[in-house]
Order: structure tokens, then sequence, then C-alpha cells
């Protein structure tokens, strides 16, 4: 067994898009459209999904946006400096809401940023 995807619901597939691909480095694995359903699939990710977890964001066409809830915590991406991560993001317009630095009670440094619908996403830094 194995992980295939996570399914995030975004309220404007385009710009989520965009954010994904352009901010976070991914990229759009595939793309579809179900108009009897008047829902649109796009699943992005680092590598194909043969070999990688993927996100599929889902795009229902009369839903612009949605309550997140407080069950949901995060996606969490590795990246090589999490203090660099997090300069891009804002040069970029996203949005930081925890910066770089130690995690409480540990040393593991991580950063939290938001998508545009607000899921929030864990920078880890790589150990060196």
């Amino acid at each position: 067994m194995r992980l295939l995807h996570t399914m995030l619901r975004v309220g404007n597939l385009d710009r989520s898009i965009k954010f994904y691909t352009e901010l976070l480095g991914m990229k759009l694995l595939r793309r579809h459209d179900y108009p009897e359903g008047k829902f649109t699939l796009a699943f992005v990710g680092y590598e194909d999904e043969s070999v990688a977890t993927a996100i599929e964001l889902t795009h229902n066409w009369d839903t612009e946006s949605y309550d997140l809830g407080d069950a949901f915590g995060h996606l969490a991406v590795e990246v090589d400096d999490a203090y660099a991560a997090c300069d891009k993001i804002k040069a970029q317009g996203g949005t930081v809401v925890r910066e770089a630095g130690p995690m409480k009670h540990g040393t593991t440094v991580i950063a939290f940023v938001t998508d545009p619908d607000g899921y929030k996403i864990e920078f880890i830094q790589k150990k060196k």
C-alpha cells in the first residue's frame, strides 16, 4: 500500500494551481473537467503520481469558498532552507503565518504558510 493523494476543495482552481506550481514549485500533473457533475479535478505534485504522493485540487463550479473547520491540520513539505522558502513566498505575495525558526521544545526548523483557500502548509527544513 501507499498513499496516493490528499484532496483539498478549492474555491478558485486557477489561483490554487498557480500557488502550488509557482510558489511551491510543484507541477500540474493532470486536470479534467466533469461537466455533468459541475466539477474539475487537478492534480499537482513534485513527481509523477506513479512514484510520489500528489495533491488533488477539487473545484466544485458552484462553490467559491469552504469552511475549513478545525479537524484538518496541515500538509508538510521538506525544504532545503525554511528561511529562504518563507522569503520567496512573501516576495511572491503569499502569506507566512509562522516565520521560520526552531520548533517549540525542539531543534527542527519549521515555518507555516497558507494557500489561497487558507489551508496550512508546513515547511520542514531538511536536516544537514
